[in-house]
């Protein structure tokens, strides 16, 4: 059909160029070819592990500072007095009972003396007078006594009695005056601080030495809450330090607290022998646990990413995802870790060449299996 333009008909020569232009379209929307579909990325061949759930040695490392097993200070219990000697030093030990200071006794003794001699004539006058009751006695049976003279003597016995009394009551708390006047060890241990020098007033009360008793140490070794379950009192220890070596210890105790902020607890490892341990050092301590019930996965298949210790775990769509993992013990080939579930399969060869989300076939010759 013929269109009119402008109630024209079109000449010849304009059909041909309209006709020419809507060949040429027409060709080249033939010329154009459909865009083929990406190819989906290659599934990566690994071997995984099975996660279960295996005995293993559990050993719990911690740290933390040494500490007297109990600390018992030293005091004096009289005062006033200077002290002329000073017969032990820190880092000394000594045996209870041991003279560790001796405070100037010239006044003391001296009060001593004179309360012997108080003693004494108390003790004559007392004698006097128990003789004049049985010669008043012996006198008052033959009728030449009166009563009232027998009494009057046995008052005056009565009263040189107490007087002797009171005599030897002071002379005993002089004589202990006297003995504190040498200050001895009350335990047997390490002396771990002195406070005292010749020449000083030392007043009563103030603290002179400190003690560690028997010498006995103990490490404070803060362990995560994670793992404080864990730790029971009397399982082996090993006590270490890179200046002085090692030594063997035991847990005594372990504390019923958690630090609210560093979310760590305490367990007070006592060591079998002081060595060259001394208090306030730092040490490291490795607790053995025992064989314990724990999640485990091949070391093969452990990653670090920013430092921390992770695993790829294979989904039931055959697709991968890195997970965080907390190491609790590595023994050889093998790595007890929390963070996994017992069934959860894990890439062991190929894991490091992995990313997030990627494909993988599991190879035929490592199916499936637990990890050893």
């Amino acid at each position: 059909m013929l269109y009119r333009i402008n109630g024209r008909r079109p000449t010849t020569s304009a059909l041909v160029l309209v006709l020419g232009v809507s060949a040429i379209a027409l060709s080249g929307c033939g010329d154009k070819k459909p865009k083929k579909a990406k190819a989906p990325a290659a599934a990566a061949t690994v071997s995984v592990a099975t996660v279960a759930s295996q005995p293993i040695a559990r050993l719990i490392n911690a740290t933390g500072t040494v500490s007297p097993w109990e600390e018992v200070p030293v005091g004096a219990e009289t005062g006033g007095l200077t002290a002329v000697s000073v017969n032990a030093e820190e880092g000394q030990v000594v045996q209870a009972g041991q003279v560790l200071v001796k405070l100037n006794d010239a006044l003391i003794s001296a009060q001593l003396r004179q309360q012997e001699a108080a003693v004494a004539s108390a003790r004559a006058t007392l004698a006097e007078a128990q003789a004049a009751l049985g010669r008043a006695r012996e006198l008052q049976a033959k009728g030449y006594l009166s009563q009232a003279s027998l009494d009057t003597a046995t008052a005056r016995q009565g009263t040189a009695s107490a007087n002797l009394a009171a005599a030897e009551a002071a002379r005993g708390e002089t004589a202990a005056r006297l003995a504190q006047t040498s200050v001895r060890a009350p335990v047997g241990g390490l002396i771990s601080r002195r406070s005292v020098t010749k020449g000083q007033i030392v007043t009563s009360g103030s603290e002179l030495f400190r003690i560690v008793r028997d010498s006995r140490l103990e490490v404070d070794a803060e362990i995560p809450e994670t793992e404080l379950g864990a730790v029971k009192a009397g399982m082996p220890a090993t006590i270490y330090s890179d200046k002085v070596g090692e030594t063997s210890g035991r847990v005594r105790i372990v504390t019923s607290e958690v630090n609210t902020s560093s979310r760590l607890g305490v367990a007070r490892v006592a060591l079998s022998s002081m060595g060259g341990f001394r208090p306030g050092m730092f040490a490291r301590v490795r607790i053995d646990a025992g064989d314990q019930p724990a999640l485990v996965v091949p070391s093969a298949s452990v990653l670090y990413r920013e430092n921390r210790p992770g695993v790829f775990v294979v989904d039931n769509a055959k697709k991968v995802h890195f997970r965080r993992i907390q190491i609790l013990t590595s023994t050889g080939d093998r790595v007890a870790a929390t963070g996994l579930a017992a069934g959860e399969q894990v890439v062991v060869e190929g894991a490091g060449f992995l990313g997030e989300g990627d494909l993988v076939r599991v190879s035929a010759a490592a199916a499936p299996k637990p990890a050893r």
